[in-house]
């Protein structure tokens, strides 16, 4: 057992040896999601969130991204740097959360709602995008809808649990939220919160707002405070400067399970304990060290958005990396 062991270790660093060397051979740039495997994670010149990773696709030099991530987030680096091409290396890892609107269904909301402001969240299609007035991230959306009138109607979707943490920061009465969600964040129960916070001393709570957990408990939360423990309600990237910067040593996170790699990694000297063990995400998952390689020997699966779908889609993320 040892010995096969050793060789699986072996092989593994003989192939990111391999990934780096084909990188810098081809002038690619490897973006890697928080929540990917953490092999997927060590290969990567930078990894973040959906808003760190999409400002970091407009910057860099190299004409090829390799996304690890989901299909939607490589569209959107495909979109905002359309003299670039983007591979993924698993087409159909896809998102529960992008999948609980079609471009149909918005179209028919929009008619009900004629003269609303239409805010999406980043975790959705192209097409669905380019219906958008703004795009937003969980960082940043309560800082969109509060550049927005406050007279106007506002359509937010995909996501109910972050939508109702967002109207609640704002104060927003005329927000109407779409009933979408996460499988992942949704799954996280606020019994499995209360039972990790008893399970550790002294323990810092942070959460991210796509979790179900974050409507009842919101008031509380909000108040930043939950059963005598420090709350703060975060993007993944949020998430990450704050742990490395907070005095605490012991830390429940809300989200799914992969952000604890970098955490631990970072911050050697702190406890990371999920909120549940079962938040994995099948798709983040898909993408492996296998499967980058592939992807950069055979320059496959390039990501395409047509271009009358990624011109309008362009403003509404153009908007959203204009507000932090």
């Amino acid at each position: 057992m040892l010995v096969e062991q050793s060789s699986r270790v072996e092989q593994t660093a003989r192939l990111k040896d391999e990934i780096q060397r084909i990188k810098k051979e081809k002038d690619v740039v490897i973006l890697a999601h928080n929540y990917q495997i953490p092999d997927v994670q060590d290969i990567a010149d930078f990894t973040g969130d959906s808003l760190g990773l999409s400002r970091k696709a407009a910057k860099v030099n190299q004409k090829t991204i390799l996304f690890c991530g989901v299909h939607f987030m490589a569209e959107t680096a495909a979109i905002i740097c359309p003299d670039k091409r983007v591979l993924i290396p698993d087409l159909q890892a896809g998102c529960s959360l992008s999948d609980s609107i079609t471009v149909d269904e918005l179209r028919n909301w929009k008619k009900q709602h004629p003269n609303a402001i239409t805010v999406g969240y980043v975790n959705t299609t192209a097409e669905i995008k380019s219906e958008l007035d703004y795009c937003c991230t969980s960082a940043n959306a309560v800082n969109v809808v509060k550049a927005i009138p406050a007279d106007k109607e506002i359509l937010f979707l995909p996501d109910m649990f972050l939508g109702s943490y967002v109207a609640k920061m704002t104060g927003r009465k005329k927000m109407y939220i779409w009933a979408g969600e996460c499988h992942v964040h949704a799954g996280i129960k606020p019994e499995d919160i209360t039972k990790k916070l008893d399970s550790l001393k002294d323990a810092e709570f942070v959460i991210h707002p796509e979790c179900s957990c974050t409507t009842p408990m919101l008031f509380d939360m909000a108040s930043g405070s939950f059963d005598n423990h420090k709350v703060s309600i975060l993007s993944t990237e949020g998430m990450m400067t704050h742990v490395n910067s907070s005095k605490a040593k012991n830390f429940v996170v809300a989200t799914e399970t992969g952000i604890l790699y970098k955490m631990r990694q970072q911050n050697p000297d702190k406890t990371f304990i999920p909120a549940s063990e079962k938040a994995e995400c099948q798709y983040m998952k898909m993408i492996t060290l296998d499967k980058v390689y592939d992807a950069l020997v055979q320059d496959k699966y390039e990501v395409v958005v047509p271009k009358e779908i990624a011109d309008k889609a362009r403003l509404a993320i153009e908007r959203m990396l204009a507000i932090s």
